[in-house]
């Protein structure tokens, strides 16, 4: 089902996706998000500021969906100025799974 090529992702089947994005201060979170929800295949989306420099700002965008595009995804990030940082999570198949913590992880 999903393959990578280079940098790029060709997943058809994303459900959900997790990115550690710097932006410019403008557009706005409310512009980015608008944007990304705007796309095909995406139900939400959340942009949580994480950080502010001078010049730029760290969000973690989370996007969630039936069929998210990445390639869509990051081409509207580029046209608002933004780079993908890392994809911190990426969910794909008939449904999303939850991550769940094992013994080890909870002490």
């Amino acid at each position: 089902m999903g393959r990578t090529s280079g940098s790029c992702v060709h997943v058809s089947d994303l459900k959900r996706l997790v990115l550690d994005v710097l932006k410019p201060h403008k557009p706005s979170l409310i512009e980015m998000s608008r944007r990304l929800s705007s796309l095909k295949g995406v139900d939400g989306v959340s942009c949580v500021l994480e950080e502010v420099d001078q010049d730029t700002e760290s969000v973690k965008v989370t996007i969630e969906g039936s069929s998210i595009n990445y390639e869509g995804v990051e081409d509207t990030l580029r046209e608002l100025g933004a780079v993908i940082h890392s994809v911190d999570l990426a969910a794909s198949g008939k449904r999303l799974v939850e991550d769940v913590k094992t013994a080890q992880e909870q002490h």
